[in-house]
């Protein structure tokens, strides 16, 4: 499932390999059952046509768009279900590499994954399920949380580079923790320096990783400029999970990637043995003297944050700090998404600005001051922080006496592909409201649809910056 995320897979090969390897596991399944109960329900029994253009095809005619005389609320409810159970299957994929796994999150999965097929569930139902698939998807991004801070430890405040070091070069880019590691691990001692990209950067904040000396700084901004970058970086390249493009012929010797992704005629290191990349590093050449740039501050996490706790609640007793704004979300290449950074950038200066995600690169090297000596751009972390996100709330919550929903606290998402739309569906669980969606909502989210949201919980589209700010200090 992780795979068939926006930006993982493209390789027709490595998919249909999944498709075979899931039918193998339904076959065996089924196999068992039969000799335990005898009969096995055979309805949704699909053979599978033999070849990739066959199966494509194949996707086409059984595929959610393939009934064009279902109900179209329900199915937007089912793409949204859909949708949602791919952002927690992603979650699930992390966590469950480092050891946290529980079986209601799967129970789950495999119950919205059937759900479709089930012609006895309507609108009603569906609307339960996506709920419920919020409720899970926070459970997910627990287990993942878990498993991060318990390997490489709470991220704390730390400046990275966004320069770069005479020598050879590693960039790694995605958001698997483990890949990186191995990397910095096989690398070690060999005169190269180990880059971020992407949604990497946070990853300098942990401190199981940050006692490599020759993990440096990071390199580049959000996903959709990778083509462009990567063509000036000088080493090799590894792409651990989603955000890849098509690699342009100036890098398509150096780049590799690993875990879900994939794309057609790229090296795909299938283990931990990243003795190939490094390789490639060290024939490539290097940067050819030391570059200082700007530097940013990551590792705001929730330990971090709330060790805080009691200047943040002074800061905002004494009016200092007038509002929290979280901007966070997925990227994209769109000309609207420009307002994120206007928003930031024209946002008072009594504003405390968290971010996650690769949204944050619109604006992650801004110079924003301090309140109270506190910085007024706090970096949670990666999507995968999200969970974070939520302590942090409930925290402050908790600390002032109030709900959520009465903090001074505005939430205002970028969304582009599904592990946006599981925190979404996370969010609206936890019943949180006012939330600013943009730059468009989702092409399958029905009028009828939105007019639910709208009404339960005050979701907007966004406006202008000026306009949205001046709603937002009210």
């Amino acid at each position: 499932m992780f795979a068939t995320l926006t930006n993982v897979n493209f390789d027709p090969e490595a998919i249909t390999a999944y498709i075979r390897k899931t039918s193998q596991l339904q076959e065996e399944l089924r196999a068992r059952l039969q000799a335990k109960k005898g009969a096995v329900n055979t309805a949704f029994n699909l053979p599978l046509e033999k070849t990739t253009a066959g199966l494509i095809a194949q996707g086409k005619h059984y595929g959610i768009n393939s009934d064009p005389t279902i109900n179209p609320d329900l199915h937007s409810l089912q793409w949204l279900l859909t949708y949602g159970l791919k952002g927690v299957a992603a979650y699930t994929y992390h966590a469950g590499l480092l050891g946290k796994k529980d079986d209601k999150v799967f129970d789950f999965i495999n119950e919205g994954l059937a759900a479709p097929l089930d012609k006895s569930l309507g609108v009603n139902e569906f609307v339960g399920l996506v709920f419920k698939c919020g409720g899970i998807n926070i459970r997910a991004m627990e287990l993942l949380d878990a498993g991060n801070t318990e390997t490489y430890g709470h991220p704390v405040p730390t400046k990275v580079p966004l320069g770069h070091k005479k020598g050879k070069a590693i960039l790694v880019s995605g958001h698997d923790l483990i890949d990186l590691e191995e990397i910095l691990k096989q690398s070690e001692g060999k005169g190269i320096y180990v880059y971020t990209h992407g949604e990497m950067l946070p990853t300098h904040g942990y401190p199981k990783l940050k006692k490599y000396p020759h993990f440096y700084g990071h390199y580049g901004t959000a996903w959709f400029n990778q083509q462009k970058e990567f063509a000036q970086f000088p080493g090799a390249i590894l792409m651990t999970t989603n955000c890849i493009q098509k690699p342009v012929e100036s890098y398509k010797g150096n780049i590799f990637t690993s875990g879900p992704v994939g794309y057609p005629g790229v090296p795909h290191i299938s283990g931990k043995d990243f003795s190939q990349v490094i390789q490639r590093a060290l024939e490539l050449p290097s940067f050819p003297e030391d570059k200082e740039g700007k530097y940013v501050l990551v590792g705001f996490g929730r330990n971090a944050v709330l060790s805080l706790a009691d200047k943040v609640i002074e800061s905002v007793k004494n009016g200092h700090i007038k509002r929290f704004i979280l901007v966070g979300g997925c990227d994209g290449a769109k000309p609207g998404r420009s307002y994120y950074s206007e928003l930031v950038e024209k946002a008072p200066k009594n504003t405390i600005i968290l971010t996650l995600a690769c949204g944050k690169f619109r604006f992650f090297d801004k110079e924003l001051g301090t309140i109270d000596d506190i910085p007024r751009l706090l970096d949670i972390g990666q999507c995968n922080d999200a969970y974070s996100a939520v302590k942090i709330a409930q925290a402050l919550a908790d600390a002032f006496g109030v709900q959520v929903n009465d903090l001074p606290l505005s939430l205002v998402l970028s969304w582009y592909e599904q592990k946006a739309v599981a925190i979404l569906l996370s969010l609206l669980y936890l019943g949180i409201r006012d939330i600013r969606i943009g730059p468009s909502l989702p092409a399958f989210i029905t009028p009828n649809i939105l007019k639910v949201l709208v009404e339960k919980f005050n979701i907007m589209p966004i406006k202008t910056a000026d306009e949205d700010l001046k709603a937002i200090m009210k």
